[in-house]
Parts: structure tokens; C-alpha cells; sequence
């Protein structure tokens, strides 16, 4: 057995197939001058059929899983229009009158190299994202076919020294059982992809291996804790096999409870909803039990084009939600761009802090022009449902006040017009900085609604940000400041009589559900591949005994303590739960 990382849960029981690395055999030979203009088209042409491959894998990807994932191609797109990247190439041609698929490789390894050594684990992984781009340009100038999955066998466990999104992108769950790569981290395009596909990976085994995996070896893979399993004894096999098909048959079971109502045994009702930011996800998150959308994430649409949607094409997406929902809530957060999510036809500037810079609620205020497209196709869509709007990134009243203006501009326009909307639509905002928590009394006067967004709440809270490697172990979303932020939150909402939800990722961890039933919170909204497990948590847990421990948390001085006695609660829930 050897120790890798767990980078998407499962257990994965078969045989091997080791993916061949890439080579290439390319020309030696000097090129001349008169040549230049030819490598040049060559280099064009080569660009031009490569985005629109990635185009096509994005479509076709788009409904397995959701606009969010796909938008890891955005990046690849990015590298072959980025100038830096050609003239680089081209200076190569010019210097050293080497042919364009030379000229290609050397540019990509100068990258490559660059990137790796700069001293930031996301730079690093980005240098897959070159290499990706650099080979599939490379396959078109020498014309070879791409590296392909056998599809005619049993279902394999992938090895690979690294896999690329391209790569992962054409792999048919039906067939990989499950992936092992030599190199690669948590954070990693890869990772995020093999997550929203459903395939266990274990990534980062390189330093492990005493000797390489060949292809026919029999491996177990955990997701959940990275072991890998080389040519196991047959206890061994038996042992995960049978955990494998517990797991299985705990997920069918799951399935069964998705039209039980969200209620705890003594009776407190918590609704469960979704975050999505497709109509797809919509989709799988009603099939989970889903009550409504708690989070609908409308920057995805500004990021599938090359210029801002008008607001027809909003309104024709929002009102196609709210229909679908059939008076189920949807929330939609008007426009969250900047920091890690950038628009390739809007250019942000430069920052050295962007998390901390221009971007959410600050964009729309500075540009309302934008702002105001978005909040009539809001508007409009709140005729045909429950919707309600929320801002991001909230941190005064001030805020608040001048988007509700612009909100009002936005009323009177429609009302002229004579198009109907919902005058009585609810409007909420995203606590996530830690000024807000601190005059959420405040807020509280001046809006409808509170969403807690623990993601940036905890990051900003302990300025740690966790795509960061070197520091990511400090990011404690149940550290003990972050505890006492939650409920000075939930209680200002409470005293203000406003409804108030979570909707980061601690909404969707068993862990946490304690918190929330003692806090007496209305609403949790996670990714729906959580919504059935806390469902089935929150049927056997009682927020009686949910107030007695959340007590005892106040006491804990260290994020380990809480976690410990979170963790001894939900073992006697379970327990409680098994013997009847």
C-alpha cells in the first residue's frame, strides 16, 4: 500500500491501464527566411482549430457536469489568444529558424519551467494547463492522433504520470473505474473535473512508487484517503469490496428519502436547497429533494461569450428557473466577478490583492449601466416565481442603499413600460467579510434577507487563503472566531425578524448541522451532491440535543476541541440512529 492524496471520493477495485506519456519525434532540420510567413500560418491555423476543439469539449461537457466546471477551458482558450505566448513562438522562428512545431515545444517547456519554479502551488498547476494547450497545438502541426482510452476492454483504473482536463474531458465513467496520477494536488483542474464527474483520484503517488505501475496490475483505490493498493492479497480485495458495496448501497438508500420533508425529529423544519448556476444543475439538484435554489450563481452567464448578455438572454434564463421551480424560492445573486473569476471581454486591472479589490457589488455600483440590465431581467423573471435577489460582497449600509437605487431606477423603468414583475420581491445580502457580521444589526434594518457565505467569511476572517498549499492547513472553518461570527449574525437576523440561510460549503458539512438547528437558521443551500446526505443526518438529529452541544462549543478555545465534540455528537446520533 502506498500513500497518495485523496482528490474526489470513492473506492475503485480493477485493473490497470498506464497512459502513455506524450512524444514526439520532431523535425531537425533549419527552416529559411522565405519560410517564416508559411510557419507563421502554420502556428495560426494550429491555434485556430485548437480553440475550437475546446469550444466543442465544453458544449458537449457543459451538461454532464454544469457551466462551472467547464469553464476550467476558458484558461486553455486564454493561453493560445494570450500575445505573450505567440510572440514567444514567433521569436523562436525568427531567432533560431526552427519549424512551428519546434518553435511550439520550446515555448511551452520555457513556460513551463517558469511556472514551476515560482513558489506557489496554483502557479504550478497552471503549468499543466500550458502543457495541455502546448500538446494539443503540437498534435495538429504533426498531425498525430490523440492519445485514446481503450473502450473495447472492462472498466480500467487510470495511471498517469499527470492528466490533463483535455485528457480527463473524454473519459467515459463507464468505463474508468478510477484514476492514480504520479504529480498533481486537491487544487488541480484535473481534481475539480474528476469531482464533478463522479471518478475516485488519488493524486501525488510519485514519490511513493518503488517501482511504476504497469498496465494488468490489480489496484484498489480510497478517494477519501488516498491509499492505493498494488497487487493486494485477497483479504485485502475482499475487505474493499465489501466497503465499496456498503457504499453503494448507502447511496441507493439516500436516494429514497429525497421526498421526505427537511424536519428533525422534535420538529424543526430546516429547508434544503441548492447552489447551481445552470439550468442543468437545476436539474440534478430537484432530483436530490432540493427545496428551491438558495444560490444561483449569474456570473456563469457572463462568462460563456465573448461579451456581456443582454437582458433578454438573463431574463429568458431566470424566468426559465423560477417556471421550472413551480413556487419553490430561487435566489439569485446578481453579478460576483472579479478576484478568481474574470471576464475575458472585460478588462479588470491589475491588483496585487484582487480578492480584496474591485470586484462583486463594488463592479456593479461602479458600472450600473450593467448592473441595471441585470436587475430588470431579475425583475421581470420575478412574475413567474418566487424569486428573491441578493448582493454579494455586502460591507456597509451604504452599499446596500445605492444598490437598492439603482433597484428603484430599475422599477420605475419597467413600471413606464408597463411589464409586470413581483412588487413585493424579497431583497437579501451575502454576509462573507467580516465587517458585515459586525453590523449585521444594521444590515438587518435595511434588507429582507441574510445568506452567510462561510467560503470568503472564513478566508477573510483568518486571512488564509486555501488554494494556497503553504497555508491552506490553517484555513479552520470551525475555528472558534468563526463560531461566535455565526451567531452574532443569525441573532441580529433573528432580532430584526429577517429569514436568514448559509450558503458556503459548511452548509453542506454533516459536521456543522448542530450549528445550524441550535442557531435556529431557516435555510441551508450547498452543492446538490450534499443534499441527501444531510437530509438523513438532519431526520434523526434533534435540535434539543443540538443546543445542549453548540452550549458546550463556547467553551472550546481551539478549532480541534469543536471538532472533536461535532464529531462525538454525530457518533452518538448514529448510534442512537442504528439501534432504533
Amino acid at each position: 500500500m502506498i500513500q497518495g492524496i485523496g482528490a474526489s471520493a470513492g473506492i475503485a477495485i480493477g485493473r490497470s491501464f498506464v497512459l502513455p506519456n506524450w512524444e514526439w519525434e520532431l523535425p531537425e532540420q533549419k527552416i529559411d527566411v522565405a519560410d517564416f510567413a508559411r510557419e507563421f500560418e502554420r502556428v495560426y491555423e494550429g491555434i485556430r482549430t485548437s480553440k475550437s476543439e475546446i469550444e466543442q469539449i465544453k458544449d458537449e461537457l457543459r451538461d454532464v457536469v454544469g457551466s462551472e466546471e467547464t469553464h476550467i477551458f476558458d484558461a486553455h482558450i486564454a493561453i493560445l489568444d494570450d500575445p505573450v505566448f505567440m510572440n514567444e513562438i514567433q521569436g523562436i522562428i525568427q531567432r533560431q529558424y526552427k519549424a512551428a512545431e519546434v518553435a511550439v515545444k520550446e515555448a511551452i517547456d520555457h513556460f513551463v519551467t517558469m511556472f514551476d519554479l515560482l513558489d506557489d502551488e496554483y502557479m504550478k498547476e497552471r503549468a499543466l494547463d500550458i502543457k495541455d494547450v502546448g500538446n494539443r497545438l503540437l498534435k495538429h502541426l504533426l498531425g498525430a492522433p490523440e492519445i485514446t482510452l481503450p473502450s473495447d476492454t472492462q472498466p480500467f483504473i487510470l495511471i498517469a504520470k499527470e492528466l490533463s482536463p483535455s485528457q480527463l474531458a473524454h473519459i467515459n465513467p463507464q468505463h474508468v473505474l478510477g484514476i492514480v496520477t504520479l504529480a498533481g494536488s486537491t487544487t488541480s483542474h484535473s481534481a475539480i473535473m474528476a469531482r464533478a464527474l463522479g471518478v475516485p483520484l488519488v493524486v501525488g503517488v510519485e514519490t511513493k512508487l518503488l517501482e511504476p505501475i504497469q498496465t494488468g496490475q490489480t489496484i484498489i483505490i480510497d478517494g477519501n484517503d488516498g491509499s492505493v493498493f498494488i497487487d493486494p492479497v485477497q483479504e485485502v480485495i475482499d475487505a474493499y469490496t465489501e466497503l465499496h458495496d456498503h457504499q453503494a448501497e448507502a447511496k441507493k438508500r439516500l436516494h429514497g428519502i429525497a421526498g421526505h420533508r427537511p424536519v428533525t425529529p422534535d420538529g424543526k423544519r430546516l429547508e434544503l436547497a441548492a447552489n447551481i448556476s445552470s439550468f442543468k444543475e437545476l436539474e440534478i439538484a430537484l432530483s436530490s429533494g432540493a427545496h428551491g435554489v438558495g444560490l444561483f450563481r449569474t456570473e456563469f452567464l457572463y462568462m460563456d461569450r465573448n461579451r456581456f448578455p443582454k437582458e433578454e438572454e438573463q431574463f429568458e434564463v431566470y424566468r426559465s428557473v423560477a417556471e421550472r421551480l413551480a413556487g419553490e424560492p430561487l435566489v439569485i445573486r446578481t453579478l460576483d466577478v472579479g478576484g478568481d473569476k474574470q471576464l475575458d471581454y472585460f478588462e479588470l486591472p491589475e491588483e496585487d490583492n484582487p480578492f480584496l479589490g474591485y470586484r462583486a457589488i463594488r463592479i456593479s455600483l461602479d458600472r450600473k449601466d450593467l448592473f441595471k440590465t441585470q436587475l430588470r431581467a431579475i425583475l421581470r423573471a420575478s412574475h413567474y416565481g418566487k424569486v428573491k435577489l441578493m448582493y454579494p460582497l455586502i460591507s456597509s449600509v451604504d452599499e446596500v442603499r445605492a444598490a437598492n437605487a439603482v433597484l428603484n431606477e430599475a422599477m420605475l423603468e419597467l413600471e413606464e413600460a408597463g411589464i409586470s414583475y413581483d412588487k413585493g420581491m424579497k431583497i437579501g445580502i451575502m454576509i462573507e467579510v467580516p465587517a458585515a457580521v459586525m453590523i449585521a444589526d444594521l444590515l438587518a434594518e435595511e434588507v429582507d434577507f441574510f445568506s452567510i457565505g462561510t467560503n470568503d467569511l472564513v478566508q477573510f476572517t483568518l486571512a488564509v487563503d486555501r488554494m494556497n498549499e503553504e497555508i491552506s492547513h490553517l484555513y479552520e472553518p470551525y475555528h472558534p472566531a468563526l463560531i461566535r461570527m455565526l451567531r452574532m449574525t443569525v441573532e441580529a437576523a433573528k432580532r430584526a425578524g429577517i429569514s436568514v440561510g448559509v450558503c458556503g460549503e459548511l452548509a453542506g458539512d454533516l459536521r456543522a448541522l448542530p450549528i445550524w438547528l441550535s442557531l435556529d437558521v431557516d435555510e441551508l443551500s450547498m452543492s446538490s451532491h450534499s443534499i441527501l446526505q444531510v437530509k438523513q443526518r438532519l431526520l434523526s438529529t434533534s435540535q434539543e440535543e443540538s443546543r445542549e452541544v453548540f452550549q458546550q462549543l463556547h467553551s472550546c478555545r481551539t478549532s480541534s476541541e469543536i471538532l472533536e465534540l461535532l464529531t462525538a455528537f454525530m457518533e452518538r446520533v448514529d448510534k442512537k440512529t442504528a439501534n432504533g
